[in-house]
């Protein structure tokens, strides 16, 4: 069955640097888009970062030129280098997986989301 799993969460200083991990299982990996997405306390969930299957890669506004997401196709993983981390980005960090075939039936999964917290 589809799993996705991330890692790399925890608590940082402002400034400081966090990379997570998301690895998929059950998926044709190479075949999705994958994303971040983020949800703080008492907000709803946004966007973070994408890239698709193909290495296009956008980030929302607020994160521009200091997260950097990457995909690793062979380990079946996508990645977000969190650099120069501020206390907003405090939040619970969610790995997602999207296909839409060409039928326009979409597949769409997410991990269980790892806790990010920036605190001095």
């Amino acid at each position: 069955q589809v799993q996705l799993v991330e890692s790399g969460g925890g608590l940082v200083q402002p400034g400081g640097s966090l990379t997570l991990s998301c690895t998929a299982s059950g998926i044709a990996f190479n075949t999705y888009q994958m994303a971040w997405y983020r949800q703080a306390p008492g907000k709803q969930r946004e966007f973070v970062a994408r890239v698709r299957r193909g290495g296009g890669i956008l980030y929302e506004d607020s994160v521009k030129d200091r997260f950097i997401i990457s995909r690793d196709n062979a380990k079946n993983s996508v990645y977000l280098q969190m650099n120069n981390l501020k206390p907003e980005d405090t939040a619970i960090y969610f790995c997602n997986a999207n296909y839409i075939s060409g039928l326009g039936v979409e597949n769409d999964y997410w991990g269980q989301g790892t806790q990010v917290t920036v605190s001095s």
